[in-house]
């Protein structure tokens, strides 16, 4: 079991850049804070019957996908190893037997940090590729910060249907 992490709430008049960026961290905080208190079997269960491969654990190592794919291979153009399968579109969300809550967690941490490394480099209007066509920093920032929030929400409800834990 993990330990719930601290979140500060981005603060108020920050800049839009730094405002994208800070609650990205927060979304990725709760992220991992939903794991906090679930055993093993409770992180990967899947109790939604028309999601058969969502689970708890699988929506955070399918994140690092979303965080591998869009900020390092698009937007920082590092030769990296793609996450995902195109011939497969539940792959990143499947558990396999080494995943465990401590490897996808410190896999998560990872891509976080290097995302951050990352980032630290570029400007929102920085003009980039994505899947051979002209895009920007800033709008594939959004892009992740949607995806992350819009997984977290699922989240929030397979935690309450997994032990009734409701909230933040």
């Amino acid at each position: 079991m993990i330990e719930s992490r601290p979140r500060p709430f981005p603060e108020r008049g920050t800049s839009l850049e730094h405002s994208i960026g800070e609650f990205l961290e927060f979304v990725q905080t709760t992220s991992v804070n939903k794991l906090a208190g679930l055993t093993e079997a409770q992180a990967g269960a899947t109790p939604l019957p028309t999601s058969p491969v969502m689970s708890p654990l699988g929506l955070v190592k399918h994140l690092t996908a979303v965080l591998r794919q869009h900020i390092q291979i698009h937007i920082g153009g590092h030769e990296l190893p793609s996450l995902w399968r195109a011939d497969d579109h539940d792959h990143e969300f499947r558990l396999t037997s080494s995943d465990s809550i401590e490897s996808v967690v410190a896999a998560f941490d990872r891509e976080c940090e290097l995302s951050r490394a990352t980032l630290s480099g570029v400007t929102m209007d920085a003009e980039i590729t994505t899947y051979g066509e002209p895009n920007r920093v800033g709008r594939v920032l959004v892009d992740v910060l949607q995806e992350s929030a819009r997984h977290l929400g699922h989240m929030d409800i397979l935690r309450e249907m997994i032990d009734g834990s409701t909230g933040e």
